[in-house]
């Protein structure tokens, strides 16, 4: 599974750690300095996974994930930083970073993610049978990785979009927040079932018309979440 990397690390003995055991694996690696390197690299190629610090000079890697989505490429992020609150890891998630890792990490968890994560956007980019994935008047594309609410398009970042697209293939489904988290990252230490609670109230904020209130979006207490056709579900309390 060869790949086009980019390491952004200012930490020249740290991209080089990086740099020779993605190489191991038979990526085509190139490492920038800096943030603003890491953009132009981004806009030049067809990189399919910028591995990312995010304290860098001239831009830091939350503006640089940040501008990448807005300008809407869709390589994998996976985001490394020294910062381990649980907040800067949502904030980087919520930017839409594919995956965060906490330094210091193991150059072999390292890899293991980023098989993990090729192998997660390779499978989702090979869904062309053109099966749109309809909620009621939700629709999710998977193919053009678009959603649309009563035929506006709603701009999701990538994790919400997983997470959306998987709990539209199994509508009226109850999902556990582990379930959910496995779709959004794999099993990882680092990362609280937290994580999940934020991609819904974001979602929630994009799909529903009283976010307070879900109709489509329902939590289900003590378990988790599920998708539903609003005209087949029965209003429900209000959020927590």
């Amino acid at each position: 599974m060869c790949a086009n990397v980019i390491v952004a690390e200012d930490d020249a003995k740290q991209a080089e750690l990086v740099r020779r055991y993605l190489e191991r694996e038979g990526h085509a690696v190139t490492v920038v300095p800096d943030g603003l390197a890491a953009l132009e690299q981004a806009r030049q190629g067809a990189p399919d996974l910028l591995v990312l610090d995010v304290m860098m000079p001239r831009a830091d890697g939350l503006d640089v994930v940040r501008i990448l989505r807005a300008e809407e490429r869709e390589l994998a992020v996976l985001m490394l930083t020294a910062r381990a609150t649980e907040d800067d890891l949502l904030l980087g998630l919520d930017l839409g970073a594919d995956d965060y890792m906490t330094k210091p990490y193991s150059p072999r968890e390292l890899m293991a993610r980023v098989r993990t994560l090729l192998r997660r956007t390779r499978r989702d980019g090979k869904r062309e049978d053109g099966h749109v994935l309809r909620v009621g008047s939700l629709a999710v594309d998977p193919v053009r990785h678009e959603v649309a609410v009563d035929g506006v398009e709603v701009e999701c970042t990538p994790g919400e979009f997983r997470l959306l697209s998987a709990m539209a293939a199994e509508p009226e489904r109850v999902f556990t927040r582990e379930q959910l988290l496995a779709e959004l990252h794999g099993f990882d230490r680092y990362i609280s079932s937290r994580t999940v609670d934020v991609h819904i109230m974001n979602l929630r904020k994009k799909i529903e018309r009283a976010p307070r209130r879900p109709v489509r979006l329902l939590t289900v207490f003590g378990v988790g979440y599920k998708l539903m056709d609003p005209l087949k579900g029965t209003p429900r309390a209000p959020a927590r």
